[in-house]
Order: C-alpha cells, then sequence, then structure tokens
C-alpha cells in the first residue's frame, strides 16, 4: 500500500481528523474496535431517512425495500465468509450474543452431565463465560488447552485433551491479546476425526485476514461488526445447516415463529428460527457496506500492510525502549502488539500516552485467565489497521520514551 493510497484511505475515516488534547489523534486501540469509514456512517443516515420501516412484516412500499436491503445484506455477509447459502447466516448483536447463543442452543440439544467442553487458555471472556454457564447449567467439565512460552497453542495437548465425552470445542481465531494466529483448520480436523463440532470466535480475524469458512470446515464461526469497521451492536453467526436445524431457538418472540397458539408454538424456518424480534436491518446494512469495503481495498494488501507496521513498531520497540518485555511472540501473529515495560503499570503508560494522543489499550483485555497465568498485572496493547501509518509508529515510539522516561 503506497503512501497516497493510505493517505486516501485516511480521509475516508472522519474520526482520523480529531484533535486530542490539541494532538493529531493517534488510534492504536483496534482491537476493541475500529473507527468507522464515511461510507458505513452515510449508509446508516441513508437507512434512516430513506427506508426505514420495519421488515419481511409490511406488504407497503418502505417495509419490502427495508427487507430487500436487509437480505441482501445476508448475502454479503454469506459471501463475505464464503458460506454455501444465506440461511446459514444469523445476524446477532455481534460475537458474544453468537457464541451464547450456540453454547445454549447447542447445550440444550446435545449436552448432559458429565459432558465436557473444550476451550483455549487465550481466549476472550465471552468465549470463555458461555460455556462456563454451559457445565454449570449441565454439570459438565470445562477442559482448557495450554499454550507454550510464545503464546502458541500446544496441539499435542489439545489431542489429548479430546475423548468421548467432548461435546464441542470453542477456540478463538486470532488472540485479541496476544495476536497469535491459532491453527483453526488443523484444530477443526482433529475434532472432526472424533465427531466433534467446532465453533470459532473470528472477532479478531476477519478484519485482518480471509476467511472461508467452507475451506476451514467450522462447524461455527462468529464475528462482530464493530470490530472491522462496521457499526456496533450488528454481528453475525455461520452456522452449518445440518446443526443449526437440529437446535433449538435461543430467543422466543416474533418473527421465528411460523405458527403460535396457546397449546403450541412451531418455528420458523432458517435463519429466521434464530432471529427473535425487530432486527438491526439498519445495522445490517451498514455492515454490508463495511464488509464491501474492506473487500474493495482487499484483505491481502490489508495484511500486508498491516504486517508491516507489526514488524516495524516491533523492531523500534525492541531496540529502542530499555526495559521493553513483548507478551507473545508467536511465528504466526495478528497486527497486536502486548508490552509491558520494566515495573511500571501498563494503566500509567496508557494514561500518559492518552494525554500524547495516542489511544492504545491497557490492562486484561477481557483475557484474565491469560493474564493470571502469565503472571503478570496485564499490558499495554498496540493494535492496528488499515488507516495506521509507521509515521504514527514514529510518533508512539518517542512518546513511549518520554513516558518511560518520566515514569522510570
Amino acid at each position: 500500500m503506497n503512501d497516497i493510497q493510505l493517505q486516501n484511505i485516511r480521509a475516508e475515516f472522519p474520526i482520523l481528523q480529531e484533535k486530542i488534547y490539541n494532538k493529531e489523534l493517534i488510534y492504536f486501540d483496534n482491537g476493541a474496535t475500529t473507527q468507522k469509514p464515511k461510507c458505513v456512517i452515510d449508509r446508516i443516515t441513508f437507512g434512516y431517512e430513506h427506508l426505514n420501516a420495519n421488515i419481511h412484516r409490511g406488504v407497503h412500499y418502505l417495509s419490502q425495500k427495508a427487507t430487500e436491503a436487509h437480505e441482501d445484506a445476508r448475502t454479503v455477509v454469506a459471501n463475505f465468509l464464503g458460506a454455501k447459502t444465506r440461511e446459514e447466516i444469523i445476524f446477532t448483536r455481534g460475537t458474544t450474543e453468537a457464541i451464547n447463543l450456540i453454547a445454549f442452543s447447542f447445550g440444550e440439544a446435545f449436552c448432559t452431565e458429565g459432558d465436557e467442553v473444550i476451550v483455549s487458555e487465550l481466549e476472550h471472556h465471552a468465549n470463555i463465560v458461555p460455556w462456563q454457564m454451559l457445565c454449570e447449567r449441565k454439570k459438565m467439565k470445562l477442559r482448557v488447552i495450554p499454550i507454550n512460552e510464545n503464546g502458541e497453542l500446544d496441539v499435542d495437548a489439545y489431542k489429548s485433551l479430546l475423548n468421548e465425552k467432548t461435546k464441542i470445542v470453542a477456540i478463538a481465531h486470532v488472540s485479541n491479546v496476544l495476536g497469535t494466529i491459532n491453527p483453526v483448520k488443523e484444530i477443526i480436523q482433529i475434532a472432526h476425526q472424533q465427531n466433534v463440532p467446532v465453533l470459532v470466535d473470528g472477532a479478531q480475524a476477519v478484519p485482518h485476514i480471509k476467511v472461508d469458512v467452507v475451506e476451514l470446515d467450522a462447524d461455527f464461526y462468529v464475528f462482530s461488526g464493530h470490530k472491522i469497521y462496521g457499526p456496533t451492536g450488528i454481528g453475525a453467526l455461520y452456522g452449518k445447516a445440518k446443526w443449526l436445524n437440529q437446535i433449538p431457538p435461543y430467543q422466543g418472540g416474533g418473527e421465528m415463529i411460523a405458527t403460535v397458539s396457546f397449546e403450541k408454538t412451531t418455528y420458523n424456518e432458517l435463519p429466521f428460527k434464530f432471529e427473535a424480534g425487530t432486527p438491526d436491518y439498519i445495522g445490517s446494512t451498514a455492515l454490508a457496506e463495511a464488509l464491501k469495503y474492506v473487500e474493495m481495498i482487499g484483505l491481502d494488501q490489508i495484511a500486508e500492510h498491516e504486517h508491516s507496521l507489526l514488524t516495524y513498531c516491533t523492531e523500534r520497540l525492541i531496540n529502542e525502549i530499555e526495559g521493553i518485555r513483548i507478551i507473545g511472540t508467536a511465528k504466526e501473529k495478528s497486527a497486536v502488539i502486548s508490552f509491558l515495560v520494566g515495573n511500571i503499570h501498563p494503566y500509567d503508560i496508557g494514561m500518559l500516552l492518552d494525554k500524547l494522543g495516542i489511544a492504545v489499550r491497557t490492562g486484561h483485555h477481557c483475557a484474565q485467565p491469560l493474564i493470571d497465568s502469565l503472571g503478570i498485572p496485564g499490558t499495554v496493547r498496540a493494535s492496528f489497521a488499515l488507516y495506521n501509518t509507521k509515521s504514527e509508529i514514529d510518533v508512539f515510539v518517542d512518546a513511549l520514551k518520554k513516558v518511560v522516561g518520566m515514569l522510570g
């Protein structure tokens, strides 16, 4: 990605023109949420100004046009993930709701006392707590894949955890703390040898790498719109139809029904069986706009640009910041750098960087079991996106030197 392309891209994100404490905003908190291009913001405005009507229920023009836009968005998501059919795409509020949906519904259909669920040590709380709740509800056991010193999954240990009691494996595609890109295809192949389905948390993967759910052979794949330049409160669940047809609805209400009487309710067909109530038809179309924007730029080009940022920043930090410790050094890594400097608390570093206009994330990053296992209080995390630049990294490293000098 050349400088002109990059400047053109940056011009499409209005918030990047903001001043923070009279400093140019440098936004390195993309792992938490990404900024939104003008086309996504405009799509939200257009929806409310021109297509605002409840979908799937009306015979009038606006309802039909809104329905068409919403279902077209479902097709965009299906194509983006490489799904076989659009009916395998369920709109949710995001990754967290999607995982809760499967943890509840799959658990109701297939899990009993004494069964087991496998997760990894790298997981976000959203891919731990719903499974813990299932285990508590069904008197099951949660098993955990350990990691090595580089932050990579111990695949041999994973193989040893799988047994006849394993009902499902839930794994992050990319760690939000360490940036580790997990070998999810291999994880899935190993599980399928024992007829165990796998859910993949793709929240940190879809903005950075091309995902093909059929090629991966994932049973379930979930992501959030706000982490891939789309709006908050919208995301998607991909599920193989064979599983979605077998599990019960997660919520009851309007839209997810075929017939209702006081004696019995029958459920709608896929995907509507899992979409109770009025959906976020404005958010779905804006999410589709974000995905089309990413595809226009090209995920290969985005990945190459972000990898160059990761390499450049890592080298500068190691060579120029005395006492720095990079947390997570996997061979296959996404554009995330978590670090500590000496005995300085990460919160203090983050607070002072903020005063210099630089947004980073500090703390346990909703992965407290991982942080506890590493024996650290948390990290400072810089996470990059397609609109970040090497010149921003230069400012960041120079600012970090000042902060460390003040706190050291």
